[in-house]
């Protein structure tokens, strides 16, 4: 127990996700005594090395950063060491933590984790949870131990998905209900009143990390299917589809509760049926398409080498015609 009520941290984060908690312990009564962070990456056309959000964020406190290529690097590990931290903090750092760091922090280290533990352990919890159309994620602050994501559980918060949102939107969402969970579980491990809860491992998933081949569209599934594809690998790599030859991002979609007859069979379609690619509507603001199950209207596309578009946009300056198939892409 610390009886001064203020814990000394080291925080370990990289991307913009990891930006609101560690603001949030900037503002609490606790003190950031060092941020760990990936080294500086290439970024942009002229691809100069860039420092990540946390680091930015860490300077502009005046926070000492590490930056090891290898967290088994001895020096790194003396420099850890010296910080003096009673609790280490992670959200979205990178890499796997060693046995090494984790014995280091005198109360070890808990986790900023974007789902609702056990669901979608590992790399891309956000991604794959709006993928698989999944109404509701959350915050889980675990502590974390050699198995990935299997520490005791915290604390969870829970969120809704909304219908049409998009990794990026519940992402950020996430990022800032993890900043105030976490001061809240910082708070009572200053105060010893911390209480774990063991994770349900039959109800364990894993969230495999996002790849690029993930952004092929199979118009054979469900329009609902492919709408959470299209706003699940929003922003990177995107889904896509091929149509007159060009490849296509599929940015944005809405789904149509219109079912017409489908012939699933392949080649021309019969009067009055259609396969799934096939586009059914063509004008405006519209451009629609069947699926296996259900049409589904894009909304926005962005053809291969240029910028997003609008539909209106998309087919002011293209020969897109009814009957006109997408068709399956290949890998960029």
């Amino acid at each position: 127990m610390v009886t001064s009520g203020i814990l000394r941290v080291v925080f370990f984060g990289t991307p913009e996700f990891a930006v609101p908690t560690l603001s949030a312990l900037f503002k609490s009564r606790h003190v950031v005594v060092g941020v760990v962070t990936q080294p500086d990456r290439p970024k942009g056309r002229g691809q100069k090395l860039a420092a990540s959000p946390v680091k930015e964020l860490a300077l502009a406190n005046n926070t000492p950063v590490l930056q090891p290529q290898k967290l088994r690097d001895e020096e790194f590990l003396v420099a850890l060491t010296a910080l003096n931290a009673d609790l280490g903090v992670v959200a979205a750092y990178g890499k796997i933590l060693t046995d090494a760091v984790l014995q280091i922090p005198r109360l070890g280290l808990i986790n900023v984790h974007a789902s609702l533990l056990p669901k979608y352990r590992g790399a891309a919890p956000i991604h794959r949870a709006v993928m698989a159309g999944e109404r509701e994620t959350g915050i889980t602050i675990m502590r974390v131990v050699k198995a990935l994501d299997a520490g005791p559980m915290l604390h969870r918060v829970a969120r809704p998905i909304g219908e049409d949102e998009t990794s990026v939107d519940v992402e950020r969402g996430l990022a800032e209900i993890g900043g105030s969970a976490l001061v809240d579980i910082v708070d009572r491990f200053a105060s010893g009143a911390v209480d774990e809860v063991p994770q349900d491992e039959s109800a364990a998933t894993y969230a495999s990390k996002i790849e690029k081949s993930d952004g092929v569209v199979d118009w054979t599934r469900s329009s609902l299917e492919i709408h959470n594809q299209i706003r699940g690998l929003y922003p990177w790599p995107h889904a896509y589809s091929q149509l007159l030859g060009q490849r296509c991002l599929l940015l944005a979609s809405e789904v149509s509760r219109v079912a017409p007859v489908l012939n699933t069979t392949g080649g021309d379609p019969p009067t009055g049926s259609t396969v799934p690619g096939e586009i059914i509507e063509a004008h405006g603001d519209r451009l629609v398409v069947q699926t296996g199950s259900g049409i589904l209207h894009l909304t926005q596309i962005q053809p291969e080498g240029r910028r997003p578009m609008s539909t209106r946009e998309f087919l002011s300056g293209r020969p897109v015609a009814v009957g006109q198939r997408f068709t399956t892409a290949t890998l960029p």
